[in-house]
């Protein structure tokens, strides 16, 4: 088991830091604006949260800036708050659950829970100029997770080709690179 809370955190820090004029720019992500990734987290919050409780969710996909709650900036943080605290009942972690219509061991949907917070918490704290850090126990997590998908996967339904960072860079890079995204990346 680890601790989702500290990158939850640091993801709810941004989203509160969020302004009025940065919900129409581009992200790393290149499908979503800054209002829709807002949007994909709040829709990512409460499904890794009902993951956690191993409670069946029905609802459509999520990255529509349209849907962004008005009061993004307190309820975002509040559902990043829970979702952190579902996850640290030993329930979460045992048997099988589902997210986003897929089953998985309760281990693996925490870790792509984390991967969620600290991939999205990076798009949009480098959308918005702000800073993202994570703990190096937690990018050691999301590394595990990012370097298991195979290239076969890449799609870009999950992660997009790997960009090449050196073997030498910092680990958050190394997890950047490895999900598709260019460390480099910088707003216009």
């Amino acid at each position: 088991m680890f601790d989702l809370t500290p990158a939850a955190d640091r993801l709810a820090g941004v989203v509160r830091a969020v302004k009025d004029g940065d919900l129409k720019a581009p992200t790393p992500c290149p499908e979503y604006m800054v209002g829709d990734l807002l949007d994909h987290v709040n829709g990512l919050s409460h499904a890794f949260t009902m993951a956690a409780r191993k409670t069946p969710l029905d609802g459509g996909g999520t990255g529509d800036a349209a849907r962004l709650p008005l009061d993004f900036r307190e309820s975002i943080p509040r559902r990043l708050g829970e979702l952190a605290l579902a996850w640290r009942s030993p329930e979460a972690w045992e048997g099988m659950t589902a997210a986003g219509g897929v089953d998985l061991p309760g281990q693996v949907a925490a870790a792509v829970a984390l991967d969620e917070i600290v991939l999205h918490g990076w798009d949009l704290a480098r959308a918005t100029g702000q800073d993202f850090e994570v703990e190096e126990d937690l990018l050691q997590v999301v590394h595990g997770f990012v370097s298991s998908i195979g290239p076969g996967d890449r799609d870009g339904s999950l992660f997009g080709a790997a960009v090449e960072v050196g073997s030498n860079a910092p680990l958050l890079d190394r997890v950047l690179g490895l999900s598709g995204r260019d460390p480099r990346w910088q707003l216009g």
